[in-house]
């Protein structure tokens, strides 16, 4: 189903992303960088994995011996939820104040110190500030605490988001918390410290990287929504030029790079922490749809199936589903079903990814999904929903909990219907 016509076609765009320190031993810095921020005293923010590499307290050093304050909290966790965020906070509550909040680790961590020091700065509950419907959708009335944000995975784009993505437990689905002052006000992206990374979490979020590349880059155009007043812009305004510049430089690195990664190779490591940055500078303003959408009740309802789905590459004490590989489980049907919107965008797309024209003999509404489904087995992702251990009788709550997700399904480059998200959980059941 296309879009409706605008009565009166936006005519402007928005950008903006963090300050951004890129390059390996860019961390050694942080001491420097932090203090030229004002402030006196940081809490680092991480999980207990990457406390255990020595990274957090290395980057505590380098804020103390710039004379900062600098306390570690190990209080991150692995796809946070409302519960690991509502004790984060209290955690540092208690150890307050502080004047900066340095997050250290993948999306979790950054999304964890995002909650920080939104929470440290505003009065409130944090289901106040989660998006409506599942939350309260209030914004925040005081400046957030700054963050800066050192990624240790390639993959996530937080560093360069408004957004903090969470499980609500009790809903049984991921929603998030959007407002322009969680964009961090420094990203300081060291490849180094991705060393550490197991080649499962390479290949799961560098799936994400990809998606958010392609999702940016088939994003309704700016152009296909009415004028908004002043004060109903939001960061995601849909393609854009500025967007698509960072979405193609990152697609076109993630294919000479992203199975090499996985490999372990150094430079195609670094290959894959500047296609990262790109994307999120890409779908950090223009946004992403229908994969990430679906990807919060795939990632937030593993826990009622009766697989114990456990992933490469993850310390995962309970059945889970890494949010890269949520995003992609459902990315090639996704993409089929989104082709008739833009073939061009979704064409230059696929021989962007597939240089060599492997699966150039594939239909054109399913070359997209042909490139990525060979990539996807050759990095070792789920070959399906039913891997994962989902059954037809579970699409009926994947896609209620898609719907939910009205914030990216605002973006998709035709308007979307709950018979479109049933046909595409089904046919990604098995991809192969």
């Amino acid at each position: 189903m296309m879009l409706p016509q605008p009565n009166t076609p936006e005519t402007l765009f928005t950008y903006a992303a963090p300050k951004l320190k890129f390059g390996p031993g860019a961390v050694d810095e942080i001491g420097h960088d932090v203090a030229a921020l004002g402030a006196r005293s940081a809490l680092v923010v991480t999980d207990a994995r990457l406390v255990a590499t020595g990274h957090p307290e290395r980057i505590a050093e380098s804020l103390r011996s710039a004379g900062l304050r600098a306390e570690v909290h190990d209080s991150a966790a692995v796809e946070p939820s409302d519960a690991s965020l509502a004790a984060a906070v209290e955690r540092a509550k208690g150890a307050a104040p502080f004047d900066a909040v340095v997050a250290v680790g993948g999306g979790s961590s950054i999304d964890t110190a995002k909650a920080v020091s939104l929470l440290l700065s505003n009065p409130g509950e944090l289901m106040d500030y989660v998006n409506a419907p599942v939350g309260g959708g209030r914004a925040p009335e005081h400046p957030v605490l700054p963050v800066v944000a050192v990624p240790t995975t390639t993959g996530t784009g937080s560093e360069s988001t408004t957004i903090c993505v969470l499980d609500v437990l009790a809903a049984k689905v991921k929603t998030g918390i959007s407002h322009e002052r969680l964009r961090p006000v420094l990203a300081v992206v060291d490849p180094e410290l991705t060393a550490t990374q197991p080649p499962g979490v390479t290949a799961a979020a560098g799936m994400d990287i990809l998606c958010h590349a392609l999702e940016s880059w088939t994003a309704r155009p700016y152009t296909s929504y009415e004028h908004k007043r002043p004060e109903q812009r939001v960061p995601y305004c849909g393609s854009n030029p500025i967007a698509d510049m960072y979405a193609e430089r990152a697609l076109r690195l993630l294919a000479g790079a992203f199975r090499r990664a996985v490999e372990g190779d150094a430079a195609a490591r670094t290959d894959m922490a500047l296609a990262a940055t790109f994307a999120g500078m890409g779908f950090g303003n223009a946004g992403v749809h229908v994969p990430h959408a679906n990807a919060y009740p795939v990632a937030g309802r593993v826990h009622d199936l009766d697989a114990d789905f456990r992933p490469d590459g993850y310390d995962a004490s309970e059945a889970m589903v890494p949010h890269g590989m949520a995003v992609a489980s459902t990315a090639p049907a996704a993409f089929a079903m989104t082709f008739e919107a833009d073939p061009a965008r979704h064409l230059a797309a696929a021989t962007w990814l597939d240089p060599q024209g492997l699966d150039a003999d594939a239909p054109e509404p399913e070359r997209l999904s042909a490139v990525l489904r060979r990539l996807m087995r050759d990095i070792g992702q789920p070959s399906g929903l039913a891997e994962i251990g989902y059954t037809d009788a579970d699409v009926d709550g994947i896609v209620s909990g898609t719907m939910q997700q009205q914030r990216l399904l605002a973006t998709a480059p035709r308007e979307v219907t709950e018979e479109d998200i049933a046909a595409v959980v089904r046919a990604s059941m098995h991809h192969w």
